[in-house]
């Protein structure tokens, strides 16, 4: 089964390391995430945005620890299952305009130069949130409190989407002078499948709460608040870890390419995951305990 790791692999492997402030059940310790497994289930994680005193903004730190965060989680064999969330007040404000250094600093000078290194700077930037997307396991977000700018990128990139009364979402890029161009623009619109109420949104910048959130369909539950919200994404990250770890795979990345290609273009790309896919354990093992009446118990990837 090693070798299956590598075959699902959508994103570069990486070594894991112990970094000077120490290892915390076996991954990278971070400096702007808080990473930990549950404790009554070794096969989800969390990940928490964990800047609460910045309303945890995105600073430059962050765009490469998510890079290094997800692809980790994506390559270790005991995750099945991740729940982001933010800690503190909100679940982020965003791009931190206080680090914000390497943006407005590269609008002076040589233009053509200039504007290769802002391409290859933006790009960096999307690859953090598109590492999510190609996460092999499903990411639940759970968002309180303020969700703006790249909140709303980071969250477009997510798998299921969860809030609370509490919560309010902003694409605020439009007020800063600039159009969003880490994901939301991208994927918000497919997620919510309305055109005008997305340009809307965009082009306005206005709030809209959890509650229109629903309605839209940009998430799939609404709670009273953030225990509430956070026990019932835990919940559900619970039950998507007890299923086949092969089928859940391949589940998610079937759906992620279908929302880009034809309907026949995506069924010839289903026949050639499961031509594989069905040969695997884990059909014979989730049968074998259907027909018993027994809970399934899945070998590591």
């Amino acid at each position: 089964m090693a070798s299956l790791v590598r075959i699902l692999a959508g994103v570069r492997r990486v070594v894991i390391t112990t970094r000077s402030s120490g290892a915390y059940y076996g991954m990278a310790r971070y400096q702007t995430l808080a990473v930990e497994q549950a404790q009554d289930n070794a096969h989800v994680f969390k990940v928490t945005i964990n800047r609460p005193e910045k309303s945890n903004a995105m600073n430059k730190t962050f765009w490469r620890e998510s890079v290094e965060c997800f692809t980790e989680l994506h390559n270790n064999p005991d995750c099945r299952a991740i729940v982001l969330s933010g800690a503190g007040k909100n679940f982020s404000a965003g791009l931190d305009l206080t680090d914000a250094g390497d943006v407005f600093g590269a609008t002076s000078g040589e233009v053509g130069r200039n504007a290769l290194k802002l391409k290859k700077l933006i790009q960096d930037y999307q690859e953090s949130f598109s590492v999510i997307e190609r996460c092999r396991v499903p990411v639940i977000a759970a968002v309180h409190g303020a969700c703006v700018g790249g909140g709303v990128d980071m969250t477009s990139a997510c798998d299921i989407r969860l809030c609370c009364h509490d919560t309010w979402f902003q694409i605020k890029e439009i007020d800063l002078g600039m159009a969003a161009d880490v994901g939301t623009l991208q994927r918000f619109p497919k997620v919510i499948g309305n055109d005008s109420l997305s340009r809307e949104l965009a082009l306005t910048g206005r709030k809209f709460d959890g509650k229109e959130a629903l309605e839209m369909g940009y998430v799939s539950r609404l709670y009273p608040n953030k225990e509430e919200l956070f026990s019932a994404a835990m919940a559900m990250a619970t039950l998507i870890a007890s299923k086949s770890p092969i089928a859940i795979a391949t589940t998610k990345y079937n759906m992620v390419y279908s929302r880009d290609h034809t309907v026949e273009e995506s069924l010839n790309h289903m026949a050639l995951w499961n031509m594989a896919m069905l040969q695997s354990e884990d059909l014979t093992t989730a049968v074998q305990a259907m027909i018993e009446k027994k809970k399934p118990t899945f070998s590591k990837l």
